[in-house]
């Protein structure tokens, strides 16, 4: 079967590998599209510290179950699904308070271990969720998952102000998550088209930084307080700080990104403002739920947030494009069906 592997940075290629086999501890899932993300950019162009090379590409999912699993009623052959792309050891000091999304020893999807562009794969059942939607639904419902794990670690409610800076696909699903809890929401980004998604997503006002000043826009529109949470879905310096210098007194701070760099603080922020600085990562079975179900009542501009679908054949050539022009990119889909 074929597989789009990237072999080392900046070479992607089209190549021919085996046949999985099926094993009792697996299931074997028919491949029919995979969305591609900032991170799979990022191991194209060899910023992924975190990917292994060689390494097949790809954890944003939609397939179909092959064969019935017995212990699984619900994976039938045939049931359209989508999947959890991490692992979890079970035994860390993360998996044993729930939390198998933070594992120490995860492995990904796409960066650790081989990924989804390819035509089958083997999957953990309970790794496995169906979802009666559409192949371009089921491929944005992971990233959108990331956003709502941050939103939930934020403990948004339906009182708070939330500024999410990045409205890439992870931003969206933060964007989201705050709007259906009725937060105030404010979407931040540099792009018009994508803050214009933004604000069909969910956000209720939109700040384009390249033409406002961050500090200034977001002191009107709060009374000058601040935003009671900033959620950062970016990665940037300047952004990772922006979230400590301009979030409310007593408020609440999330990174999903992280900074390719070291960052340098003026720490004195946290101490005065006694903030809470949060981490986010992946994303825990209730994330999926919850996305399925928003996708499920129509409550997210699906068709307006993919830039285009490629076939499998086409992603070297895309990666290349997208590395080229990033901002003329919302998602990327790659149909293994063409």
């Amino acid at each position: 079967m074929k597989a789009a592997r990237l072999i080392q940075p900046y070479d992607a290629r089209i190549e021919s590998i085996a046949l999985v086999e099926p094993s009792q501890s697996s299931i074997l899932l028919k491949v029919h599209m995979v969305g591609l993300c900032g991170s799979d950019l990022n191991s194209y162009r060899g910023r992924n510290p975190m990917v292994r090379f060689p390494r097949i590409l790809g954890h944003e999912v939609a397939a179909t179950v092959v064969d019935n699993v017995p212990d699984f009623p619900a994976l039938r052959a045939g049931v359209e699904v989508t999947l959890s792309p991490y692992t979890s050891c079970g035994k860390c000091t993360a998996c044993l308070q729930g939390r198998a999304n933070a594992c120490q020893s995860n492995e990904t999807f796409g960066v650790q271990r081989d990924g989804a562009l390819t035509e089958y794969l083997l999957v953990a059942p309970e790794k496995v969720f169906p979802a009666k939607l559409s192949l371009k639904a089921r491929c944005l419902i992971e990233p959108l998952t990331v956003g709502f794990h941050a939103v939930a670690r934020g403990r948004v409610t339906s009182q708070d102000t939330v500024a999410i800076i990045g409205c890439g696909g992870v931003g969206l699903g933060a964007i989201s998550a705050s709007g259906l809890l009725g937060a105030r929401t404010i979407g931040i980004d540099v792009d018009d088209d994508k803050l214009a998604l933004a604000r069909n997503a969910g956000a209720s006002e939109t700040i384009n930084t390249k033409n406002d000043n961050l500090h200034h826009r977001l002191n009107e529109l709060t009374g000058g307080t601040g935003p009671d949470v900033i959620i950062e879905a970016i990665g940037l310096p300047e952004t990772f700080q922006a979230a400590i210098s301009e979030v409310a007194f007593a408020g609440r701070v999330v990174y999903i990104g992280y900074a390719k760099e070291p960052v340098a603080y003026e720490t004195k922020l946290f101490v005065l403002k006694e903030l809470d600085i949060r981490g986010s990562r992946n994303a825990l079975p209730e994330d999926f739920q919850a996305v399925i179900h928003m996708l499920e009542q129509n409550k997210f501009p699906v068709e307006d947030a993919i830039s285009s679908i490629v076939s499998l054949d086409q992603v070297p050539q895309a990666l290349k494009d997208w590395d080229s022009e990033p901002s003329k990119v919302k998602k990327i889909l790659v149909s293994i069906d063409c």
